[in-house]
């Protein structure tokens, strides 16, 4: 009897641990996969985003602005759409008519988050995730 104990203890031993090895190579492998849908590394979102032409318009209360941004977008194919789509042009010198020069100097964030809501609103797969001002001169 003591000899039946053992083998059934010594092997519960061997499956809870077979059972922790497989349970540490998930979560290793997962944590890559939640790394990229939570905070994404700045080579990945470089990879996902492209470059606006630089946009001169003139502004709301008469001024002019010179401004360029950096979409940043969920996936390659949703980047590759996006950069042949002449409407993004478009969208951002609807917005930029809307403001003056007091929202471009101190409420930049919220033409970011207009114009990345009007880009998803835009595509139909995929998503904006991120605009990024990366030059501004106001006039």
């Amino acid at each position: 009897m003591n000899k039946k104990v053992l083998n059934v203890m010594l092997t519960l031993l061997v499956i809870i641990t077979i059972a922790g090895v497989v349970a540490i190579i998930v979560i290793m492998n997962t944590k890559d996969k939640t790394h990229a849908e939570g905070e994404r590394s700045l080579e990945e979102m470089i990879k996902d985003s492209f470059e606006t032409e630089e946009i001169t318009t003139d502004l709301k209360d008469g001024n002019y602005v010179r401004i360029k941004f950096r979409i940043v977008t969920d996936d390659k194919d949703t980047k590759e759409a996006l950069e042949k789509d002449f409407r993004i042009q478009n969208i951002i010198i609807k917005e930029l008519s809307l403001k003056e020069e007091n929202d471009l100097r101190s409420g930049l964030t919220d033409v970011e988050n207009t114009i990345k809501q009007r880009l998803n609103e835009l595509i139909n797969e995929g998503e904006v995730t991120d605009v990024y001002t990366t030059g501004k001169v106001l006039q």
